[in-house]
């Protein structure tokens, strides 16, 4: 695993359909990993297209959405015996962010999307854009967003 450009995730590609849909694959999986030391987590980013999160082993993880319209969510993926969810859409267009939740050491989960993740489906999010449309999520939103002068959208070859 290697760390995501941008959103700072321990993460590994593992699989990349051969078909195509446009510019991109029909699907993509990967792997990732959020851990405390090293630190890793998700910051706030968006895609185009849906994404299904998995929950593998570990310790439970929590995903911060920001959803148009205001309306912000979070889930918590983790052991279903413990009452937590094993997985979760999160629709093209919502924000999204994620790390291992408190108290807890690592997570390892999967993702998966279809059509497949490509550079150009990727958009970072900053916190001066997401406190105006989301100020009641300030603590989050300050924590897990790309900080002021780190790029926000991914290279073109990322993922190819």
């Amino acid at each position: 695993m290697t760390r995501l450009p941008v959103e700072a995730t321990f993460f590994a590609q593992t699989y990349r359909s051969a078909g195509t849909h446009g510019d991109g694959p029909l699907g993509s999986a990967g792997v990732g990993l959020f851990c405390t030391d090293p630190p890793s987590r998700s910051l706030f980013h968006r895609l185009t297209f849906d994404e299904i999160w998995h929950f593998y082993a570990g310790d439970p993880f929590r995903l911060v959405l920001l959803h148009p319209g205001g309306l912000a969510e979070d889930v918590v993926l983790g052991d279903p015996l413990a009452g937590h969810s094993a997985q979760h859409v999160i629709p093209a267009g919502s924000w999204q962010a994620g790390e291992v939740a408190s108290g807890g050491a690592w997570s390892f989960f999967g993702v998966t999307m279809a059509p497949g993740f490509t550079a150009a489906c990727f958009e970072g999010g900053r916190a001066a854009d997401l406190l105006t449309t989301h100020p009641a999520r300030a603590a989050d939103i300050t924590r897990l967003s790309v900080p002021e002068g780190e790029p926000v959208t991914m290279p073109e070859d990322f993922a190819s």
